[in-house]
């Protein structure tokens, strides 16, 4: 045996060691190839959500934003103007009060707002101008909205510890939807109130109360509430239902302006929630708390008033979210302050569909998948021994040294196995026959031509290489297109695809011409090749 062949059986037994070593885990029972190769959620069991991106609430935000923005322009230009009401998601009105001012009126809302529309109009009998959102900024908004709702949530799971999840945007253009796919997971119910959650947190001044219901309220405004107010629950435990406050209907704190948050205590030392703003977020804060000192200020969780503190001094950077009397419980305070820490999803969210695989549809896919397979690899071992004889026997080590290394690349590289992801496998056991059966098929040629049997080998091998290359190239491009343009399954299907076609060229052109030269070298003469 020369130095060549006796360097390449090395290569092949230390990629096989390592192969092994990646699958099952050394020493041997440290590990197991379930806990090894990540199985999906059509493997192992969870949960899978569809969820609708309400994008109106961060339109609505953006408007808020404008507001709040406009209204600081103007105050800081000495420009007069009357109130700031909601027209629309889109669209708000800016009173016209002074209409020898009214050039520069609108000449500073265009300054402010570059991606807003400005119409003069009479709204309700008023002067006014009315203020809209360009519909690219919208479509585009709407987009971003999904996005940042995609990585708040991965942002939330990922803290949570739920490994392999699928978080992704579905539908076309113009649907605004997420796929939510958790393998393995035992508390779903947490799990799916920590991913609904929006954790929108607001602080907005108290305009009155608290009364003990709606009817008060608007019997306190004579009937109908102001365009600028809202009304806003506060449950109290111990009682039968909510008292409710009269707020500013936008927010001069938001929960974007966040640093940081982290479960504390309050007073009473009961779990609570303490949270600190960010640079710009604190002047606003502070000038809030600065100009509005004896008033009371509603922390707004998710539309709901958590408390409604009176503001007795200047506040900067930091305040503290209380449960109420009995405060949060700890598991609350720590959920809460996740979803804070972790971004506040820019919109709400609404259930389309909810499906729960259980684990017994994951051991029936397994067995289901891995059944196909040893058929499948019974099947071709069978042609290959019956057809190529001994020959057959370096095609079946070839086809089970490639099955290894996919499996140990697919645990390496950390990939999720589906179902699909077997279907790959399987696919792979055939194409690397295929590329074994037009290595043998020339090799026959060269020895019907008269060449010696390491002649044969040597020719047939270098000749089929290029189609073996053009084939493997052509098959590459089309799973590489399968995995751009796939949904989560036939990503799967083409990730082990790909990995299978690599491996493939490495176990027929490498492993296989060096098992034949071994035997070769053993036999010498090279009488005893049979194909």
């Amino acid at each position: 045996m020369n130095r060549r062949i006796r360097t390449c059986l090395i290569i092949t037994l230390c990629l096989i060691a390592t192969c092994v070593y990646l699958i099952a885990g050394f020493p041997p029972g440290a590990a197991n190839i379930k806990s090894r190769v990540h199985r999906g959620l059509d493997l192992q069991g969870g949960i899978r959500l569809e969820l609708q991106v309400v994008t109106d609430d961060a339109i609505r935000s953006e408007a808020d934003r404008a507001i709040e923005s406009s209204r600081a322009v103007l105050q800081k230009k000495n420009i007069p103007f009357g109130r700031f009401l909601r027209k629309d998601v889109d669209a708000f009105v800016v009173q016209v009060v002074d209409k020898t001012k009214d050039a520069q009126l609108r000449k500073a809302l265009e300054e402010a707002l570059p991606d807003w529309r400005i119409d003069s109009a009479k709204y309700e009998g008023m002067d006014a101008y009315i203020v809209t959102l360009r519909s690219d900024r919208i479509s585009a908004l709407r987009d971003e909205t999904v996005d940042q709702a995609i990585k708040i949530i991965r942002n939330r799971i990922d803290r949570l510890g739920v490994a392999e999840a699928v978080i992704q945007k579905q539908g076309g253009k113009g649907v605004y939807e997420i796929l939510v796919q958790l393998p393995g997971v035992d508390d779903t119910e947490r799990v799916k109130a920590l991913i609904q959650a929006t954790s929108v947190l607001e602080m907005k001044l108290i305009d009155s109360g608290p009364f003990s219901d709606e009817m008060a309220v608007r019997s306190n405004y004579g009937g109908a509430m102001p365009a600028d107010l809202e009304i806003l629950p506060l449950k109290q435990p111990g009682t039968n239902g909510p008292i409710y406050y009269v707020a500013q209907r936008t927010a001069s704190v938001r929960g974007r302006e966040l640093r940081s948050a982290y479960p504390s205590r309050d007073a009473n030392g009961h779990p609570a929630v303490t949270f600190t703003l960010t640079a710009e977020g604190s002047q606003r804060f502070a000038r809030l708390t600065e100009q509005n000192i004896g008033k009371h200020l509603a922390i707004v969780l998710d539309g709901k008033i958590q408390s409604a503190p009176a503001i007795h001094t200047r506040i900067s950077d930091s305040a503290i979210i209380e449960g109420g009397p009995a405060g949060f419980s700890a598991e609350a305070a720590q959920d809460l302050s996740l979803t804070l820490r972790s971004g506040a999803l820019p919109a709400s969210m609404i259930y389309l569909s909810e499906e729960v695989v259980g684990p017994t549809l994951g051991s029936a896919s397994i067995h289901a998948g891995v059944r196909a397979t040893i058929i499948a690899l019974t099947g071709v071992a069978l042609f290959m021994l019956i057809y190529y004889r001994m020959s057959g026997v370096n095609a079946l080590i070839a086809m089970m040294l490639n099955i290894l290394i996919l499996l140990a690349a697919v645990a390496y590289f950390g990939i999720t196995l589906t179902l699909p992801g077997i279907a790959g496998i399987t696919l792979t056991i055939g194409v690397g026959i295929d590329s074994n059966v037009l290595i043998f098929e020339r090799i026959r040629e060269e020895l019907r031509a008269g060449k010696t049997a390491a002649a044969a080998v040597s020719t047939g091998f270098n000749r089929v290489f290029i189609t073996l290359i053009d084939t493997h190239l052509a098959a590459l491009i089309s799973a590489a297109f399968l995995f751009l343009f796939g949904t989560g399954p036939v990503k799967g299907f083409a990730v082990t695809l790909v990995i299978g076609l690599v491996s493939n060229m490495f176990t027929a052109v490498f492993v296989s011409r060096t098992l034949f030269e071994w035997v070769l070298a053993r036999q010498k003469s090279g009488a005893g090749l049979s194909i």
